[in-house]
């Protein structure tokens, strides 16, 4: 089932979303092309994974920056982590919200949680887990966990929790 942070997103765009959402990896760059938000990958400073800011350049737009130095699977989390900001705070981005490493920043920290939970829905929806999980026993796969991780394009510590193994 979807976090409440899913249900909460207007219908139509949730149908929007869902497009996007049917074979893994899922493309966070196709979902923000559909939203009209940019992705940028950038040399951050220490400490800092990604960020959302009103795009100057484009009137109601908006910029994510992600820290290019990192990992390719935190980078995707970073970036859905964005996307769900937007998705659900974007009244509260104001000129900005910067997100240091443990996915903490200005906005309260049930505003962080409520992105984590929509972007683990965005990056591994739990439908789509169910059906590999089916297709990763029915392969015999040695080791679930890392085979689903590899196939969604997140880290095995993310699958963990997302399958409830934490």
């Amino acid at each position: 089932m979807a976090a409440a942070e899913w249900r909460a997103i207007d219908a139509g765009l949730r149908t929007t979303l869902e497009e996007h959402l049917r074979a893994p990896p899922i493309s966070l760059s196709a979902i923000a092309q559909s939203l009209g938000v940019k992705v940028i990958s950038s040399v951050l400073p220490g400490g800092i994974s990604g960020e959302i800011r009103p795009d100057p350049n484009t009137p109601a737009g908006f910029i994510v920056r992600v820290n290019k130095n990192d990992p390719a699977r935190r980078q995707r989390f970073t970036v859905a982590h964005e996307l769900a900001h937007f998705l659900l705070h974007r009244d509260v981005i104001g000129n900005g919200v910067t997100d240091d490493v443990l996915y903490r920043s200005t906005l309260s920290d049930a505003r962080e949680a409520q992105a984590n939970r929509l972007a683990a829905d965005l990056l591994m929806p739990r439908a789509l887990v169910d059906e590999w999980i089916e297709r990763a026993k029915s392969l015999r796969v040695e080791d679930p966990v890392e085979f689903l991780s590899d196939k969604f394009g997140v880290s095995t510590a993310a699958m963990k929790i997302r399958l409830g193994m934490d």
